[in-house]
């Protein structure tokens, strides 16, 4: 059931500054119409992530005051490590001061030149650690995934003939595991169901392979098996989300998410010989191994989080939260993946935007005009985030899909403010062939998207032509 209301009351508030257009206009221009170089000061809702962007609840501001600073095995990292056991259920609990960083120590360590990463859907940054080792990343997402309108329960789930098939053409000595990403990010958020879960841990060590969860939002997918999947409707979030795990060997957490904490992560581990070589570069890299980059107080605040996080009125509400946004976009006729995920409501920028091709980026113009018409920030989820080189032909591959991601920060915006979004998306919309297509001027070899420099095609100060 969706929550009537928040559940939660509000103690303090954050003034949002009004910025003129002509000034939006500027701004744009100046950040070479990448989203992520406009100061936050003058986004009036800030929907490129909910990574970190959380409100912390009164209890975690509390742990923040009694967290212990000690260098070496503090009274804080033993509460989070038993949290994350009991909930988790792996041996080994590593700290990192994020999610990436987490994904960085492990491919370093069990990743090799030439290897193969199979998942449902590898997002921006699980990709790039993948790659810098000299690795594909390849992606497995059934077909009901890649179909933006199909109203599919379980539209996050893996393909096991793809998977079969990546084992067929690589040879099982090329993949070192498998992954399996909850929610799918980069698929529009969409759940991946239990009994996948389970076919996919079973494929796996049929072949002597590990199943490792990319599970940042895990207590959302929990929240969709229970409420979508035969046999859990009475079941709880935290059993769920332990008979989830229970079918994998560890995973990678980036806390900013289901941890409901603004930084920190960790990753996990039931095997000793991996977890010792990723401890050996967590100490030259991160920190000591009870604590990995993260002060005594973010460990403890996360902790809490995971606890609060399991909350069922806390997730009716988040959930319920961004179905409305849904509703609210399907009544003003903007197109996005249906359904709505857990965490975010994917645009279809391809649908949107027709006569702007792939390689004029038509997400990115769709996120830029939408800062520019109502200062909504967004992210692009398209070309300009996931073009790639086909590693076997050297073609130039376009994602199936050109999204533009509304991601709803949990606990921090209100009705009103996402119905200010979706009417702004509607304009956006509206706008249609005035919308110009954007050219890149300048890119760096890794992770373009976030410092990437662009300019409209042809030249000019706008993206939308008078």
């Amino acid at each position: 059931m969706e929550f009537p209301f928040e559940p939660y009351r509000i103690k303090v508030v954050e003034r949002i500054r009004w910025v003129s257009r002509e000034e939006r206009v500027r701004l744009l221009h100046d950040a070479g119409y990448n989203i992520f170089k406009i100061p936050s000061d003058a986004v009036y809702v800030d929907l490129l992530t909910d990574s970190g962007t959380c409100a912390m609840s009164d209890l975690q501001w509390g742990a923040l005051m009694t967290g212990d600073e000690a260098y070496a095995c503090s009274t804080s990292f033993l509460v989070f490590r038993d949290t994350i056991r009991s909930l988790f259920g792996y041996k080994h609990v590593i700290p990192a001061h994020q999610g990436r960083a987490a994904e960085g120590l492990l491919f370093t360590a069990t990743v090799n030149e030439g290897d193969v990463v199979p998942n449902n859907i590898h997002f921006d940054t699980t990709r790039a650690n993948v790659e810098f080792r000299g690795a594909i990343a390849l992606d497995c997402i059934g077909e009901e995934g890649l179909d933006p309108y199909l109203d599919a329960p379980f539209k996050g789930d893996l393909d096991l003939a793809k998977l079969e098939k990546a084992f067929a053409k690589y040879g099982p000595d090329r993949i070192p595991f498998v992954m399996l990403t909850v929610t799918n990010n980069s698929g529009g958020g969409q759940p991946v169901s239990m009994a996948n879960i389970k076919a996919v841990s079973a494929f796996a060590r049929a072949r002597g392979k590990r199943l490792i969860f990319d599970a940042c939002r895990f207590a959302e997918n929990a929240w969709f098996i229970q409420q979508r999947e035969p046999g859990y409707r009475g079941r709880t979030i935290e059993s769920i989300a332990q008979e989830m795990f229970s079918h994998g060997d560890g995973c990678t957490m980036s806390a900013k998410k289901d941890g409901l904490a603004n930084i920190g992560g960790f990753l996990c581990l039931n095997d000793d010989e991996w977890a010792q070589a990723v401890t050996n570069l967590l100490i030259l890299r991160e920190g000591f191994p009870t604590y990995g980059g993260l002060a005594g107080r973010d460990l403890a605040a996360i902790a809490q989080g995971l606890h609060e996080v399991l909350d069922q009125d806390y997730l009716d509400y988040r959930i319920g939260q961004v179905a409305r946004l849904g509703r609210r976009l399907d009544e003003l006729g903007v197109p996005f993946i249906h359904p709505t995920g857990g965490h975010a409501v994917y645009l279809d920028a391809k649908a949107a935007l027709p006569h702007i091709p792939p390689s004029q980026f038509p997400a990115q113009v769709f996120t830029a005009a939408l800062y520019l018409e109502g200062g909504v920030r967004a992210v692009e989820i398209g070309s300009l985030m996931f073009e790639h080189t086909d590693p076997d032909t050297g073609e130039l591959v376009h994602p199936a899909n050109e999204l533009v991601r509304l991601a709803v920060p949990r606990r921090v915006y209100t009705h009103t403010q996402l119905d200010y979004v979706a009417d702004r998306c509607a304009e956006v919309v509206r706008l249609g062939s005035r919308l110009r297509g954007l050219e890149i001027l300048w890119q760096p070899p890794q992770l373009r998207h976030f410092t990437v420099r662009l300019q409209p095609v042809g030249g000019g100060a706008m993206v939308v032509e008078a």
